[in-house]
């Protein structure tokens, strides 16, 4: 079956064919600037690129757009969008509602509306995809694969705050976690490569990227992660503060004469490494800046290994031991400078790392030593293969 994966952001939308018995990618690229200008990038396997600048007013041009250049006769992948037999959307918020991936009906599309105040940015968009795709393909099964599904198994002790539980009834505030795919994933691929039985496993997900979380993975099931109500909480991240004293959020409105709406966009979009270093949100900048003797530079850096390295002490003692800790993502996969700085910290857990081997960018690579007492791994991600994999499995 060739599964179609859709991503859709307010602005953008990324897709994939993947052919689900193969588990090849087919074709691939990205709608960008909707409703303003509009490009297209296709990308079919094994050939070069293809950009159009053409006019998408609405997600639903889009997406016609793209079912156009996957049956183009001389660049498509697909001789007719019938080979398409099924679509599998990137749902960002399920809240409480969702613990599973599944199939798009009325009902689910209202239920995912009810989950729009908990991420007014991205649920919305989703679902402007998933209704465009409804429309131009009537009668294919649609699938929605929620970013938060995976960290539903956390414990009360563990999703809770300590705020006044009405807040919690009423408003369902609580800790959700985000890149649950990728975590799923990755848990599951590293048991598989390590040679471990899942299901009797303590496995740690360091997604480290401009975005980045951590999970405890217990069992094959999350028990905790280091993102919360929203991808604010946690680690140290491209542009977002992670963990931070309420109070000094406040005292800086104060200092600034800011609004809470202004607060946030500084904990959001001018924080992280880019509001340490004040050069860059991309770690390539920041480890290009240290050679050259930057200081805010380096500490940006130790303080984002730095609380890496704590998330994984605490999931450690979560889980009373650990087995794997597994890097992924863009950073967490390309850089084996900053994967030593984090695995430094942790030599008291038995981990040691093989120099040589941790120097592998984007391949799938044990880089602990023979003797570690926990096994270390490169797992690279594919969120888009598990969205595949989450559709095939509910439409057959």
């Amino acid at each position: 079956m060739n599964v179609l994966v859709i991503n859709c952001g307010s602005s953008s939308l990324k897709y994939q064919v993947i052919d689900s018995d193969s588990e090849k990618v087919l074709a691939k690229g990205l709608c960008e600037r909707i409703g303003l200008d509009g490009r297209l990038v296709y990308q079919p396997a094994g050939a070069d690129k293809e950009i159009t600048e053409v006019a998408m007013p609405t997600h639903k041009e889009a997406v016609k757009l793209v079912l156009d250049a996957l049956v183009n006769p001389k660049s498509g992948c697909l001789k007719e969008l019938s080979e398409i037999g099924a679509v599998g959307h990137r749902i960002v918020h399920g809240g409480e509602k969702f613990t599973k991936s599944t199939l798009i009906t009325d009902e689910v599309i209202k239920t995912v509306e009810e989950c729009n105040d908990l991420a007014p940015l991205h649920n919305p968009a989703n679902i402007i995809g998933i209704n465009a795709c409804r429309d131009l393909m009537p009668g294919v099964p649609m699938v929605g694969v929620f970013d938060t599904a995976f960290h539903q198994t956390m414990p009360q002790k563990a999703y809770m705050y300590a705020v006044p539980y009405k807040y919690y009834e009423q408003y369902g505030v609580r800790k959700y976690g985000f890149h649950g795919t990728s975590h799923s994933f990755v848990s599951k691929r590293v048991a598989e490569v390590a040679g471990a039985d899942l299901k009797n496993s303590k496995i740690i997900v360091c997604h480290l990227g401009n975005g980045a979380s951590v999970s405890a993975v217990l069992n094959g099931e999350s028990i905790d992660t280091s993102m919360g109500l929203s991808p604010l909480e946690g680690l140290v991240m491209g542009t977002r503060s992670g963990d931070i004293d309420p109070s000094a959020v406040e005292f800086i409105a104060k200092k600034e004469g800011l609004d809470f709406a202004g607060a946030m966009n500084v904990l959001n979009k001018k924080s992280g490494i880019l509001g340490v270093s004040e050069i860059s949100s991309d770690f390539r900048d920041l480890l290009a800046a240290e050679k050259e003797g930057n200081k805010k530079a380096s500490l940006a850096i130790d303080m984002f290994a730095y609380r890496v390295a704590k998330y994984v002490g605490a999931y450690a003692a979560a889980m009373n031991g650990v087995d794997i800790i597994a890097f992924t993502a863009g950073v967490g996969e390309n850089n084996g400078y900053l994967r030593g700085k984090v695995c430094a910290y942790l030599e008291f857990l038995g981990l040691s790392i093989d120099a040589k081997a941790n120097e592998v960018a984007g391949e799938e690579q044990k880089i602990s030593t023979a003797d570690s007492k926990v096994a270390a791994y490169v797992i690279p991600t594919n969120e888009e293969l598990a969205i595949a994999r989450e559709t095939v499995a509910l439409v057959k």
